[in-house]
């Protein structure tokens, strides 16, 4: 139970004023909040389903080390990139 916590507290910080939750600010001001949050949570659902499967996959192939370390390393390569304004 306490790995899904960990995984909301995650996913909730990493949200946190991001482009999605601006996005859905604009789109309940146009649409209101009942169907910009319908449409946010499909949206985070469906796309966190598929690395939920993704990762489950990865992790039944590769040892867990080697994914979090090329996790990291994808992390600090698309950092870099947003820094020198190329993402």
């Amino acid at each position: 139970m306490k790995e899904i916590l960990y995984v909301f507290i995650a996913i909730f910080l990493a949200e946190l004023g991001d482009k999605t939750q601006l996005a859905t600010i604009a789109f309940a001001s146009k649409y209101g909040w009942w169907k910009a949050f319908l449409g946010a949570i499909s949206g985070l659902t469906l796309v966190n389903l598929i690395g939920a499967l993704i990762g489950e996959k990865l992790g039944d192939t590769l040892p867990t080390e080697l994914v979090h370390k090329a996790a990291g390393i994808l992390f600090i390569i698309f950092g870099i990139l947003m820094l020198i304004g190329k993402l």
